[in-house]
């Protein structure tokens, strides 16, 4: 399977900075959550699309990520991409509106503890949505804390740590 592994900044790729104390996005760490994997069955190539906080994600950059995906759709199995958690599900909303219909899946993984923690998810979720890709049918998805959820109607759980589905609401009588 041939994976595509865009890389977009948040939690999950921040880096401690010694001299001042600070998280940052300052670099992608996908290679050193990939070296510590066992593989065998998976080629993936790294795009790095950009680094920054979800949190400072705008429209347009939105719009960078979705060039990104459709030009990885062209040419890989699958596509992942690490991502912020706060505005996670804004992305994959965006996506899910402007992609159409689709013959793959897209999935999107982040982390609530960055990589360099040792209490972290990152692993984790990661190696969810490497399995994600070759067990769920084309669509986009947000896939951490064993589970696939699929757009639309994905939302940040934040009094639990995770995403969920937003709740349908009700018409007419049961």
């Amino acid at each position: 399977m041939r994976i595509a592994i865009l890389t977009t900044g948040g939690t999950i790729e921040k880096t401690y900075d010694e001299t001042d104390g600070s998280l940052r996005n300052v670099r992608s760490v996908l290679q050193d959550v990939l070296v510590r994997m066992r593989l065998p069955d998976l080629t993936s190539r790294h795009v790095a699309v950009m680094s920054k906080d979800s949190l400072e994600m705008t429209d347009a950059d939105r719009a960078v990520i979705l060039a990104a995906v459709r030009d990885a759709l062209a040419i890989d199995d699958a596509v992942v991409v690490v991502h912020g958690t706060d505005t996670l599900a804004l992305t994959g909303e965006y996506l899910h509106r402007n992609l159409g219909e689709l013959g793959k899946p897209v999935i999107l993984t982040g982390a609530m503890r960055p990589f360099e923690f040792r209490d972290t998810d990152a692993y984790q979720n990661i190696t969810e949505a490497f399995l994600a890709c070759r067990l769920l049918s084309p669509g986009v998805y947000c896939v951490m804390h064993n589970q696939a959820l699929r757009f639309p109607g994905v939302m940040k759980d934040r009094d639990h740590r995770t995403f969920a589905m937003r709740e349908k609401p009700q018409h007419g009588l049961s």
